[in-house]
């Protein structure tokens, strides 16, 4: 049936490619219910239309646009080894593997803006990395909200959007309460 008639999710969901947290699985969903877009560390860029490639922009504006889903769910989870390598670079201004001209270094400084509502880092423990996670769904929440296309839907009530953070440990969801 998805064959013939095609796929028309109600749900997008940003999510992270780290092979433990499948949002399929997670949401109990069939094929052709969710729209994934998965990425190191969950981020959703700012808007920026450039000559630059931009996977996860595209991914967004065509789930927005040519699929018209109805929701986007931004789902960080614990223990992300992109958001640990952004806190363990920070935390060491001498020693920072990543060069932010390297893919990973610079796709992870999206996260900057949150690290630094939460201020500045000494030690990496894991309880700064989960801290840095969920502030950076909220990050990828508010540069979701630099599009025009998600702006302009949201503000006529047919987008909405979600922040949820999955326990690897234990299974839990949380949904972010704005």
């Amino acid at each position: 049936q998805l064959a013939e008639a095609g796929q028309k999710p109600n749900v997008m969901v940003i999510g992270c490619c780290d092979s433990r947290v499948s949002p399929e699985v997670i949401f109990d969903a069939g094929p052709g219910e969710l729209f994934v877009v998965r990425n190191v560390a969950n981020l959703m860029p700012p808007y920026a239309p450039n000559d630059d490639l931009h996977g996860t922009s595209a991914a967004l504006e065509f789930g927005v646009m040519g699929l018209r889903v109805e929701h986007i769910v931004v789902m960080g989870h614990a223990q992300c080894g992109g958001v640990k390598a952004y806190a363990e670079n920070e935390a060491d201004p001498y020693a920072r593997p990543l060069s932010p001209g390297d893919f990973i270094g610079k796709w992870i400084s999206l996260m900057e803006p949150a690290a630094k509502r939460l201020g500045d880092v000494v030690t990496p423990n894991a309880d700064y990395v989960e801290q840095l996670a969920s502030e950076s769904i909220k990050q990828s929440l508010a540069n979701l909200r630099t599009f025009p296309c998600v702006r302009i839907l949201e503000g006529k009530g047919r987008l909405k959007l979600h922040g949820a953070f999955f326990g690897v440990a234990d299974g839990r969801l949380l949904v972010l309460d704005e």
